[in-house]
């Protein structure tokens, strides 16, 4: 069966991971709006900013819901892994989104700290525990779903990011309304915009990698290599080894072994499955068996 076959799929987590990201794309555009208003009010960059993220985290989560359902498809001719790379693709746009916001939350803060603007801390204050309080509820409906899912850290990350706003945003009100000191607002900003950062690289990372096909992380070929030559015994060469992810949870190996020509293959191949599987965690392997020189060398 083709690996974008439905069994393949795990359609009771990824139902479980597109109704937790429905919600939480509920609760972060109703409270948008509220932010938006109190910045606007009380004049602050922090919460502007913050209402600016999660303008972000808005658009990010309906791609990370519209990715999961596109991941849903069944394979056919011409996409026969089907279409869960798709979900990388949004954990990869989104870490860039993130990466963007970040650059204009410094951006403006620069600019704040040339030209100082009033900024009403008490407005501000309730506004940001509010959305500190919105913020907790949608991640919380996240952190439920599967953790090793790029698309779902990608949205995760994004309310993370929200999280570390509204907390920013606090502190500047509550240093605003104690000292008056109208900068604490841009340089917050600033703080929580590297914090931003910092998780956008690692997760455009890990989605980049996957997309180049790269081996999975913590996968030594080597140790591979050597492994199915000491458990199976007729095995006397593993060349053209390849290992890389569909998605995060995904991985995928092909390989070539070398093997006598007296050999019973059925059982040599069983013998591989069952070491990759066992001792690496593959389960989707391609395997070819040779008992004389590789095809492919030339």
């Amino acid at each position: 069966m083709p690996l974008g076959d439905h069994d393949h799929h795990h359609p009771t987590a990824a139902a479980g991971n597109e109704r937790r990201v429905a919600w939480a794309l509920g609760v972060t555009v109703a409270f948008m709006v509220i932010e938006i208003a109190g910045g606007l009010i009380a004049g602050s960059l922090a919460l502007l900013a913050d209402a600016g993220h999660m303008l972000a985290d808005a658009c990010a989560l309906t791609l990370a819901l519209f990715a999961f359902r596109i991941s849903r498809r069944r394979a056919d001719p011409q996409r026969s892994y089907g279409y869960h790379r798709f979900e990388v693709l949004a954990a990869f746009a989104n870490g860039l989104t993130l990466i963007a916001v970040a650059g204009w939350i410094t951006v403006e803060a620069v600019l704040r700290l040339f030209d100082p603007v009033e900024v009403l801390g008490t407005p501000m204050l309730i506004v940001a525990i509010l959305g500190l309080i919105a913020n907790l509820v949608a991640f919380a409906i996240l952190h439920g779903g599967e953790r090793e899912n790029l698309n779902m850290r990608g949205a995760m990350l994004h309310v993370a990011a929200d999280i570390l706003g509204s907390i920013g945003a606090i502190v500047a009100a509550l240093i605003i309304r104690a000292t008056g000191w109208m900068a604490a607002d841009p340089i917050l900003s600033v703080f929580v915009a590297v914090l931003i950062l910092r998780g956008a690289w690692i997760l455009v990372r890990r989605s980049a990698h996957i997309l180049l096909e790269g081996t999975p992380d913590g996968l030594d070929l080597a140790e591979l290599r050597e492994a199915l030559r000491g458990a199976v015994p007729e095995v006397r060469d593993v060349h053209h080894l390849h290992v890389w992810s569909l998605t995060g949870e995904r991985p995928i190996v092909t390989l070539h072994a070398s093997i006598p020509t007296d050999a019973n293959a059925d059982r040599v191949l069983r013998a591989i499955h069952a070491v990759l599987d066992e001792r690496f965690g593959l389960r989707h392997a391609t395997i070819q068996l040779e008992t004389g020189p590789c095809p492919d060398s030339n």
